[in-house]
This record gives C-alpha cells, structure tokens and sequence, in this order.
C-alpha cells in the first residue's frame, strides 16, 4: 500500500500546488481589481440592447451543421497528433491508413463544399 501512495505523491502534490494558485490567482483579482458595479454590467444581456424577440425561436439548421463540421474536422486534428508521434513505431501500414483516413474527410469535405453546406446567407 506505501509503494502505491508513494506513486501518486507527485500527482497530489501537482493537484495541490495548481488548486493553490487557482485559489490564490482567483483571491488576487478579487482584491486587486476594480469593483464597480453599473447597471450596465449588471444587465443581463452583453449585446447592449434589449431582447426584441422570444429567446425560443429557431435556429437555422446551418448554423447546427456548421458546428457539426467543426467538431468532425476538429477531431481530425485530434487523431492526427497521436498517429504523429508514434509514426515511427507503426511503420508504412500506419501511414497508408491515415492517408486513407485523410481522404476519406477531404472527400467528406468536398462533398460538403459542393453542396453549399459552408455557405452562410
């Protein structure tokens, strides 16, 4: 049990000394800075204007594929920097499978593009 607790030790005292500073980052702008308060800031909407319509309307469905389309080709990065690193080790049979992976979202893409899905109006 001690050589386990003893493994974790640089991960606590790591969660310790960043909740610290959070802390004390957080405690530090609260004293330091500025408090005053107007109406302005108070307001419930950062615009600067008031509502003028109900906040249930619906969105356009673009605005929705648009960020479907950034999560796919943020993920793509994601896969990317693993499959970086380790190329080495996976040889020309990792490499051929990302390209074919890599041409399969260029291929979605230029579907997409065709499409007119990227076009905002």
């Amino acid at each position: 049990m001690n050589g386990l607790l003893a493994e974790y030790l640089p991960i606590l005292v790591f969660l310790a000394i960043a909740g610290g500073l959070a802390a004390a980052m957080i405690a530090a702008s609260y004293v330091l800075g500025r408090q005053r308060p107007d109406s302005e800031k108070l307001s419930p909407y950062e615009c600067g204007f008031d509502p003028f319509e109900d906040a249930r309307i619906r969105f356009d469905v673009r605005y929705y594929l648009v960020a479907i389309l950034f999560i796919i080709f943020d993920l793509e990065v994601a896969f990317l920097f693993p499959w970086a690193v380790s190329l080495g080790d996976i040889g020309v049979f990792g490499f051929w499978s990302m390209v074919v992976f890599l041409a399969v979202l260029t291929v979605g893409f230029a579907y997409e593009w065709m499409k007119g899905a990227l076009e905002w109006e």
